[in-house]
C-alpha cells in the first residue's frame, strides 16, 4: 500500500463541485486542505466566492502553478473544463501528484472519440491508458492502485449503474437502448448562461444536446464493455426547474423469459456489498438521494419492455462525492469515510 497522503488542493475551487468537495473533505478526518486553486487573478478568500463555508475554513483561491501545488499537496482534485483540465493534469502527474480529475479528459479511452465529440485535441492523449475509470462499483480493484483518476460523468454514472448488471447478465438487449434523463441547473455550472436564468428554465421542461450530448460516447464505452458486443445508445438529457438532482429512465428490450422479478434480482446480486447503491422497490425519486452519494434504482418489465429507473444527485455521486470515494480507495482510507 502506498504511503498514506492528506494533503489536498483542489483546482477550480469556484464552482459548484468546488464547494461540494470542500464541504466533503471539511468533514474527512484523514485530509487536510491545504490549496485552493483559480484560473482568475484576484485572490479572494474561500468565504467570498462561497459565503456557506464562513468560520469553516481560512483560505485563499490562488492562481497556483504545478509546482507549488507540488510543495503543498500529496492529492489534487482537479475541476476545470475540458482540455484546459489535462494540461494541468499532464504537469501535476510529471510531478508525481495523485489526481482525481472531474472534467471529461480521461474519461474515454479512445482520443479520436474524445476529439471527435469535444472538437479540440487532446493535451495530453499519450496518458490515456493510464487514467482508471473512477466509478468504484467497477473498477474499485484498480482504482485502488492507481494514481490518476478520471471521474465520471453525472448522467453516464445514472445510466451505467442502472444498465451495467442487466447487459452482463444478457437479461436485456444491447439494441435499441433509450436513456431519458432529467437533471437539476447546477448540472449546468456556475457560470452563467441564458438557458439556465430564472426566467428561462423556470416552470418549464427541455430537452438539450439532442443526438450531440458529450456524455453519450462515454455511457457507449462502458455499456459496450458490460454487453461484450457494440452498443449505441439514444441519450436524451432534460433540464428541470430544480437545484440538484438526476433520474434517468432507461427503456431496454429484455431477452428470453426476463422479468421484473429477475431483472430486479440481478440487480440486488451485482449491489449487495456496494454501501452507495441501493436497490428499491418503489420507483426512486431525487429527493430520496439529495445531498448523498447515493444511488436508488429499480426495474420493471412492462409490455414486453425492460425499465430501469435510477435517481443520483449530480453534484454528489455524480461529481464530488464519488471523487471523495475514489481518493478513499486509492489512499487505503475506509470508503464510506466523509460520505453519506
Amino acid at each position: 500500500m502506498r504511503t498514506m497522503s492528506n494533503r489536498v488542493a483542489i483546482l477550480g475551487a469556484s464552482g459548484y463541485t468546488g464547494l461540494e468537495l470542500i464541504r466533503l473533505l471539511l468533514r474527512h478526518p484523514e485530509v487536510v486542505l491545504t490549496a485552493l486553486g483559480t484560473r482568475q487573478e484576484e485572490n479572494p478568500h474561500v468565504a467570498e466566492v462561497h459565503p456557506q463555508l464562513t468560520g469553516q475554513l481560512d483560505l485563499r483561491l490562488e492562481p497556483l502553478t504545478p509546482k507549488q501545488l507540488a510543495q503543498r499537496a500529496d492529492t489534487v482534485f482537479c475541476c476545470l473544463p475540458h482540455a484546459a483540465s489535462a494540461e494541468a493534469v499532464a504537469q501535476l502527474r510529471e510531478l508525481d501528484l495523485d489526481v482525481i480529475d472531474l472534467s471529461a479528459d480521461y474519461r474515454l479511452r479512445d482520443k479520436d472519440v474524445y476529439e471527435q465529440w469535444y472538437g479540440v485535441t487532446h493535451p495530453d492523449a499519450d496518458r490515456l491508458p493510464d487514467a482508471v475509470y473512477g466509478l468504484p462499483e467497477l473498477y474499485r480493484a484498480q482504482i485502488k492502485a492507481a494514481h490518476l483518476v478520471a471521474n465520471p460523468g453525472c448522467y453516464p454514472t445514472s445510466a451505467i449503474l442502472a444498465l451495467y448488471p442487466l447487459l452482463k447478465a444478457g437479461l436485456i438487449s444491447p439494441a435499441g437502448i433509450n436513456i431519458d434523463s432529467k437533471s437539476g441547473v447546477s448540472g449546468g455550472g456556475r457560470t452563467p448562461k441564458p438557458v439556465f436564468h430564472y426566467p428561462e428554465c423556470n416552470e418549464s421542461l427541455m430537452a438539450y444536446g439532442v443526438g450531440t450530448h458529450r456524455h453519450m460516447p462515454e455511457i457507449d464505452q462502458f455499456l459496450t464493455e458490460a454487453a461484450g458486443e457494440p452498443v449505441e445508445v439514444l441519450f436524451t438529457p432534460h433540464l428541470v426547474p430544480m437545484d440538484r438532482g438526476i433520474l434517468s429512465t432507461c427503456y431496454a428490450t429484455p431477452i428470453g423469459d426476463a422479468t421484473t422479478e429477475t431483472l430486479m434480482a440481478a440487480l440486488r446480486e451485482a449491489y449487495a456489498d456496494e454501501p452507495f447503491v441501493d436497490v428499491v422497490d418503489a420507483p426512486p425519486t431525487t429527493k430520496h438521494v439529495a445531498y448523498t452519494n447515493r444511488c436508488h434504482v429499480t426495474a420493471r418489465v412492462v409490455r414486453g419492455r425492460a425499465l430501469v429507473i435510477s435517481a443520483i444527485d449530480n453534484l454528489i455521486k455524480g461529481a464530488s462525492g464519488a471523487a471523495v470515494q475514489n481518493f478513499n480507495l486509492m489512499n487505503g482510507f475506509k470508503e464510506t469515510t466523509a460520505l453519506v
